[in-house]
């Protein structure tokens, strides 16, 4: 099986400007080398046929994605309308500033399969393609964000899947979310 790291997901876990909150200690080319190399710890089932989880063990410093909303830290959580690229309306989206989570215990690779990506105008020529990259202290998938289950639900002409809304995983999803919130320097 190969797999290949996506423009959309490279600009995402390896931006230009490096960020505290993205990938650490690895370039996109050693980061794609690692998962054609090493065998998973698991393959998890995704939202879709289409969507595979690959739980690495994090060989890298990358903290985790999400931290828990406390009385004590809730007065630095922030919000505002963003996109995740050009072509894309803006979400809202909210996020911690000032917290530093721990060192990520795994990274969950999020891939899709070739005729998917080729579906939403991304063909690649391996089996699989990196869209998104979960750091969690578990092996597991945390829930996709609400905001993300509404794009997939628009369709590809909105920068989703086109899978439809899955009522009881988006209230699984907004309790989760609810209670926790991704993070910023």
């Amino acid at each position: 099986m190969s797999i290949f790291l996506t423009d959309f997901a490279r600009a995402r876990l390896f931006p230009r400007t490096p960020r505290g909150n993205a990938i650490q200690d690895c370039t996109p080319e050693q980061f794609e080398r690692h998962l054609n190399e090493h065998a998973p710890l698991k393959v998890l089932e995704g939202y879709a046929p289409f969507c595979k989880l690959h739980v690495h063990r994090n060989w890298t410093s990358t903290r985790c994605l999400t931290v828990p909303v406390t009385a004590q830290n809730r007065h630095l959580l922030r919000s505002a309308y963003e996109a995740r690229s050009r072509e894309e309306l803006p979400m809202l989206v909210r996020w911690f500033e000032g917290v530093e989570p721990p060192v990520a215990e795994y990274l969950v690779v999020i891939l899709y399969s070739r005729e998917q990506l080729a579906r939403e105008g991304t063909p690649i020529e391996a089996d699989w393609g990196v869209v998104g990259c979960l750091y969690t202290l578990q092996p597991e998938e945390i829930p996709m964000a609400p905001v993300t289950m509404m794009r997939n639900a628009l369709g590809v002409d909105e920068g989703g899947s086109g899978v439809p809304l899955d009522r009881e995983a988006y209230r699984r999803s907004v309790e989760f979310w609810d209670a926790n919130a991704n993070w910023r320097l």
